[in-house]
């Protein structure tokens, strides 16, 4: 089972969320933990993978070797990318 490690900005945001939604994204978040690619989509102009939770889209860098996923950017579909 692969390990959660939060960036400071990406955790700052999921607190700054209203409850619900963050309990939503947090429950993807295990779920991902053990069965990785069933939920994430490969990026193709930034280097990593995407996870996304209603509007919100959650940009991650997989570690394999490790078994690290490092959640860096936590956001609404209309900026994420920016």
């Amino acid at each position: 089972m692969y390990k959660l490690i939060f960036e400071k900005r990406a955790l700052n945001f999921l607190n700054k969320l209203e409850k619900p939604i963050k309990q939503r994204i947090w429950n993807k978040l295990q779920e991902c933990k053990e069965d990785l690619f069933r939920f994430i989509e490969h990026l193709e102009e930034i280097k990593g993978f995407k996870l996304r939770v209603e509007d919100y889209r959650i940009v991650i860098d997989i570690d394999n070797q490790n078994e690290i996923l490092r959640i860096l950017k936590i956001g609404h579909r209309k900026n994420i990318y920016d």
